[in-house]
Parts: C-alpha cells; structure tokens; sequence
C-alpha cells in the first residue's frame, strides 16, 4: 500500500485550495481537516503545510490576515483568491477525469 505521504504528493495544494474554498481557515484547522479526512492513511506534516501555504501565497493562490483565536491569541488565516478558486476548478476537473480514466483501468468495467 502507498504511504500516506504519496497519496498526498502532487495534491497538497488542490486539498487546501478545496479546503478554503469552504471559507477561510487557519494552518492547524487545515492540517486536522487533511488527517480527519485521510481516514487515518495520510499523515500531513507542519512543514509541508506551511511550505505549500508560502508557495501559493507568493503564486497568488491565496492571501493571509491576522484573526482573533481562542484566549486571544492570534491566528494568520488563509483566504483563497480567483486565481485560486480558477486553479482549484483546473484541477478538480483534471482529478475527475484521471480517477475515471483509472477507476476503468484498474476496476475494469464501463465506468
């Protein structure tokens, strides 16, 4: 079986795009929605996070700000951008496709 960190390699950034295209969130809330969604399979580390987060800041795929948290501590939220919500909808629309081009390779039958 694949380990969690393949499975995850090549869509981090599409997972948090999908993500915040739910609403805004912050690292730690996005990093426990991978995990939780992974069923225990994908094991997301910080710096993979942060490192996407950084990446697609500087590509324009999201903003940050600074928000309140609980007790008053300070959390950067992340905000998905148009060109973010456009590149989330390329590659939607490209896993669609792979995932029934495989699922009829792989399962067989006329999917």
């Amino acid at each position: 079986m694949a380990h969690g960190g393949d499975i995850l390699r090549g869509h981090t950034e599409t997972i948090i795009l999908r993500i915040l295209s739910e609403g805004d969130s912050y690292g730690y809330e996005i990093s426990k929605n991978i995990i939780e969604g992974g069923e225990g399979v994908i094991d997301v580390k910080d710096a993979t996070i942060y490192t996407a987060f950084k990446r697609m800041e500087e590509d324009g795929l999201l903003t940050t700000y600074w928000g309140d948290g609980v007790g008053g501590a300070r959390r950067r939220y992340y905000k998905i951008t148009p060109k973010g919500r456009e590149l989330y909808a390329e590659k939607l629309a490209e896993w669609k496709k792979a995932s029934r081009i495989l699922d009829k390779l792989i399962v067989g039958g006329n999917k």
